[in-house]
């Protein structure tokens, strides 16, 4: 069977963990940025995690690079387009395609160039490559809290027009979810639709403290399997889990692939979805996770429900998730 077939909906991919080497090193020429090499399988070396990534905090340097050439109309725009193509020959019907504006002022631009910028690209990569794209922006965490509320404004100004909501990233241990009670309140006040990286890096309380605030996905989540009652909270609210399972090994989440409990959250009636969070750093495509997924005993059955949450939970209207429903079901 081709489980491959259902590798359609990624939810939870971030730009600058997903930038070619190829395509950073000509940015990178182009706008006279300094890379420690301009060789690609060289650059390679920088931009993905190896054996020795020990926790979420080693991962997170990886994005220093890809970072350098998204300081740039030109930069954002190549960049975006470049991944819309790979993701589209790859067969992706559907992504939301994550970043922080805020990371991408730098050399000039403001959020608002930063956005505008993506936007367009994603109309034109949809133009170009046939893939609809939705753009959530990332909040993070940190002492960056004017940056978060002028995002979280811009948000809300672009909503409907390509955003689709907001995320809550960074480095989960240093700065938990009770450090940043005064955003989570600006997010609701706003109404703003949001997930949240939560039980990533941190235990099943992660996740309770974020539900306080209704988000209507959590990004990893996977350590709501140390808790029933988290579970239940999530089955019982809807709350869908984008769990990224390469991702989760390399910042050492879990041991191995078949310890990301996807078949337990599944069986106890979490609505999990499966993404690849950050294509380059973990050199894994979202067939690669599907195909990870029979390895962990997933069977046909399982599988389908889980490219039913994704499409599901996406950010989408009833019609455009009907129209990737049945899309889906003349797989069949």
């Amino acid at each position: 069977m081709d489980i491959t077939k259902y590798a359609i909906v990624d939810l939870h991919l971030h730009l600058d963990g997903a930038l070619s080497a190829k395509q950073i090193i000509e940015c990178a020429v182009e706008e006279n940025v300094l890379l420690p090499t301009y060789d690609e399988e060289e650059l390679k070396k920088y931009l993905q995690v190896d054996e020795t990534c020990s926790s979420l905090i080693d991962y997170l340097k990886k994005f220093d690079i890809p970072n350098r050439v998204l300081q740039t109309k030109n930069g954002l725009r190549k960049c975006t387009l470049d991944l819309l193509r790979r993701l589209s020959e790859q067969g992706l019907k559907y992504v939301e395609i994550r970043m922080a504006p805020m990371l991408s002022t730098n050399r000039g631009l403001c959020q608002e160039d930063v956005i505008l910028t993506i936007l367009d690209a994603l109309l034109e990569g949809r133009e170009l490559y046939g893939l609809k794209a939705n753009l959530i922006l990332c909040l993070m965490r940190g002492n960056r809290y004017k940056q978060n509320l002028l995002t979280c404004d811009l948000a809300k100004k672009y909503l409907g027009k390509g955003v689709v909501a907001v995320d809550i990233a960074g480095d989960e241990k240093t700065y938990p979810n009770d450090k940043i009670d005064g955003l989570l309140e600006y997010i609701n006040a706003l109404a703003l639709p949001f997930t949240i990286h939560s039980g990533e890096s941190l235990g099943h309380e992660s996740i309770d403290y974020a539900l306080r605030y209704h988000p209507l996905r959590i990004g990893h989540g996977v350590n709501a399997i140390q808790s029933i009652d988290t579970m239940t909270s999530l089955r019982m609210e809807g709350i869908y889990l984008e769990v990224c399972p390469t991702s989760n090994v390399d910042t050492k989440a879990f041991p191995t692939i078949n310890d990301v409990p996807v078949k337990p959250l599944l069986n106890a009636g979490v609505l999990v979805t499966i993404n690849t969070d950050d294509p380059t750093v973990s050199n894994v495509t979202l067939k690669d996770e599907y195909l990870n997924l029979v390895k962990m005993g997933l069977s046909e059955e399982d599988i389908y429900q889980i490219v039913l949450n994704s499409i599901n939970g996406a950010f989408l209207s009833k019609e455009e998730k009907e129209q990737l429903i049945d899309y889906v079901n003349s797989l069949n």
